[in-house]
């Protein structure tokens, strides 16, 4: 079931508008509202409609592998879109198979980016009264992996099989279950461990961990540093991550495993996408909100400083290479007018 909040009303209510009309009426659609892409949609919305540039209203916890095709469409205004969605849409392939590959790369081309993100970083858990033993133990284990259908489930059966080379529905039990149920599946214990995003500190991890101590398996780092680890950290829409460990990394509670001090895990990279057709001046009016607000948006919650916000590297914002999305001309003006240099091959 998804949540819409109304930026604007909130506003109203706080007495925080400007006064101003907003000159926009528009509509998002992004994640459950504790991960970073929808942090940074709310923030953006909340400035958008303090100046009275416009009013977003977002929509959280959605299926976003829906939500692009809805922004290509034409029916949503604004979404978040890990960027392996866009890269699969355009071959009609994945969850977009019955789109077929060249409805799907009409489709794609209808995208460009505001600005990018780290959405999260995909890791294994467990309790530790389970006694799960890791990466090691996924045969015949039953794995909750994520939704039913989607870039995390994608992403967490390709994790599962680069480790053991096992398939879902084969050497283990995968059980899919919606955002809004994570905590409740993890704690119901009704599968023995799970490889999901995690966010540092993470609130879903937290709150299951309040019913028991947690464990997270950092990625096994031969396979990790191995060729078939570096080729999956370049595949579309993933990044190579690797953390220090600290206390309370991912949450109280919640002890991380490693060979050696360091966590390792595959970051999902994404951004905020609209129709190519959007205004350019309103392209650049809500990038250019989102860069004069960074310090804003960061601060929302704690996990939103490791989420690689305002970077512009291509390491860490997955354009150009197999992703087939550019900036939006006026994301471009935008960027370039508060002092940043994007890469050529990302823009239009």
């Amino acid at each position: 079931m998804s949540k819409k909040t109304t930026i604007t009303g909130a506003l109203l209510a706080l007495g925080l508008t400007t006064g101003a009309h907003a000159q926009a009426n528009l509509t998002g659609e992004t994640t459950p509202a504790t991960q970073t892409a929808a942090q940074a949609m709310l923030g953006v919305a909340e400035l958008a409609a303090a100046s009275g540039l416009a009013n977003i209203q977002v929509a959280t916890g959605q299926t976003l592998t829906n939500s692009i095709q809805n922004v290509a469409e034409g029916k949503t205004d604004i979404a978040a879109a890990p960027f392996v969605l866009p890269f699969l849409l355009s071959r009609g392939a994945g969850p977009y198979a019955s789109v077929g590959p060249e409805a799907g790369a009409e489709l794609a081309s209808n995208l460009s980016v505001l600005y990018t993100y780290q959405l999260s970083v995909f890791a294994l858990s467990s309790y530790e009264s389970s006694n799960f033993g890791g990466w090691d133990s996924i045969e015949g284990a039953t794995i909750y992996n994520g939704p039913p259908r989607g870039a995390a489930l994608n992403k967490a059966r390709a994790m599962a099989r680069l480790v053991s080379g096992l398939d879902d529905g084969e050497g283990y039990t995968g059980i899919q279950v919606n955002w809004g149920q994570m905590v409740s599946t993890i704690t119901e214990g009704s599968a023995d461990a799970h490889i999901l995003p995690v966010n540092f500190p993470d609130a879903r991890h937290a709150q299951a961990a309040s019913s028991g101590g947690m464990v997270v398996y950092s990625f096994p780092k031969e396979i990790f540093e191995g060729e078939a680890g570096t080729n999956f950290s370049n595949a579309p829409g993933n990044a190579a991550v690797v953390e220090p460990i600290v206390d309370d990394l991912v949450g109280p509670n919640i002890r991380i495993v490693s060979e050696d001090g360091m966590f390792r895990g595959y970051a999902d990279i994404g951004g905020d996408v609209v129709n190519v057709s959007m205004d350019e001046e309103l392209a650049y009016q809500l990038t250019k909100t989102f860069l004069d607000g960074l310090e804003q948006i960061t601060a929302r919650t704690p996990a939103m400083a490791s989420g690689w916000l305002g970077e512009t590297d291509i390491a860490m914002t997955g354009m150009c290479g197999p992703n087939p999305l550019k900036y939006h001309p006026g994301a471009v003006r935008a960027w370039e007018e508060a002092g940043y240099v994007l890469p050529e091959c990302a823009l239009p």
